[in-house]
């Protein structure tokens, strides 16, 4: 190595590779200017130092197009500060490139984990597979910021994306990263505080009279039976359609009239009993399908338990003249059954499965013939007692 007095003027003129070489270094012992044939005229600064265990290691300090001499000096100064006080700058650095890149968290760590434990994995690989990967993916775990993520969450309404799903690219994010602590990959989960997008996505369907006739009509008598039963079904214990769709006859007690929602089918995760009424009881009545499968209901043209009954629901909503009557609307209308019969809504929260009582809010507004017919109480006692006064 040419020992040379650096100036900034040496630095301006005077960085050049000589010919058949590949690299040169100028400076002194611990502190250089290293210069390679492919880029003449500039350089990098590099501090030369020996770690803890006698090692000599070269410490990067930065390009000679972006410091100045002086700002170098600096650094190095600072550096041999930190290495004295204990620090190891390159053991810092290979530690942080140790550290897994998104990608390879979430294909090797995250995506095994969580397909034994959640039914929904494949719509987590799908958000990755199509917009998370490309912004995040070759990043490692702590190069990620909470302002990256606001910004890619800004990014995803002007696709535009509907607020929900936005926001779910950053639940998924935050759950992930929630795990690589829990595992002690990274130490902080920068989506913790990233705001979501307000949602209003509380779409229901409730059906009067009129409109619940026509439906039944259809359901009773339309050639699709095993489809129309479903939804009769569903309309008749306010179960979910996986819930219906996953359904065995181990599950049904028909002397008890209970029908057992399984962990593994249930949204919450929890087993709950459902009490079938005397709707429900003729649905099952009416099944071909005890002591010859295992699932209630049955897809006959391929033996197997049906798992897109969406075809068949379109046409018949068309033919009830309710074409955007969703299934899950048949839920919401179970629910405004026993809210407007005067059930309360810790026992709709009980028959539905919500773990949250908030859920079973959203139904608070349907009571209001069960609080006039309470208010009326009032009134009745008011009369009654100026009746009886002198």
């Amino acid at each position: 190595m040419p020992m040379v007095k650096l100036t900034q003027q040496f630095i301006n003129k005077e960085l050049i590779c000589p010919p058949g070489k590949s690299r040169i270094e100028y400076g002194s012992d611990n502190f250089y200017i290293e210069v390679r044939a492919t880029s003449q005229g500039q350089g990098t600064y590099y501090l030369r130092y020996k770690d803890s265990t006698g090692k000599t290691c070269h410490q990067k300090i930065g390009r000679t197009a972006d410091t100045t001499l002086g700002d170098a000096y600096k650094k190095c100064a600072l550096l041999k500060a930190e290495i004295a006080l204990g620090a190891d700058p390159r053991g810092e650095e290979s530690a942080r490139r140790a550290v897994l890149t998104f990608s390879e968290f979430f294909e090797e760590h995250y995506l095994p984990y969580v397909k034994p434990r959640k039914r929904s994995w494949d719509r987590d690989e799908q958000l990755y597979r199509l917009r998370i990967k490309a912004i995040f993916g070759n990043k490692r775990l702590n190069q990620i910021t909470r302002q990256q993520i606001q910004s890619f969450h800004t990014s995803l309404m002007n696709e535009p994306l509907a607020a929900s799903t936005c926001n779910h690219h950053i639940k998924l994010m935050k759950h992930a990263f929630n795990l690589a602590i829990d595992w002690d990959m990274v130490e902080t989960n920068p989506v913790s505080r990233v705001p979501l997008f307000l949602e209003d996505n509380k779409i229901e369907h409730y059906m009067n009279d009129a409109q619940l006739e026509e439906l039944l009509k259809v359901l009773y008598f339309d050639k699709s039976r095993p489809v129309c039963m479903i939804a009769i079904f569903l309309l008749s214990t306010g179960c979910r359609l996986l819930e219906i769709l996953s359904a065995k006859w181990s599950d049904v007690d028909l002397n008890r009239g209970i029908f057992t929602v399984r962990a593994i089918n249930s949204k919450s995760k929890r087993l709950r009993s459902v009490p079938l009424n005397e709707s429900a009881l003729d649905v099952l009545h009416q099944l071909d399908t005890q002591g010859k499968y295992e699932f209630l209901f049955i897809n006959q043209r391929t033996g197997k338990p049906y798992v897109n009954v969406a075809k068949v629901w379109t046409r018949v909503r068309k033919e009830a003249g309710l074409p955007n009557l969703r299934l899950h609307d048949l839920r919401h209308q179970y629910a405004s059954f026993l809210v407007n019969s005067g059930r309360t809504l810790y026992e709709v929260q009980q028959i539905l499965g919500h773990s949250d009582p908030k859920v079973t809010m959203r139904y608070a507004h349907l009571s209001t013939k069960a609080l006039q017919d309470a208010a009326n109480c009032t009134s009745t006692m008011i009369k009654e007692a100026t009746r009886n006064a002198p």
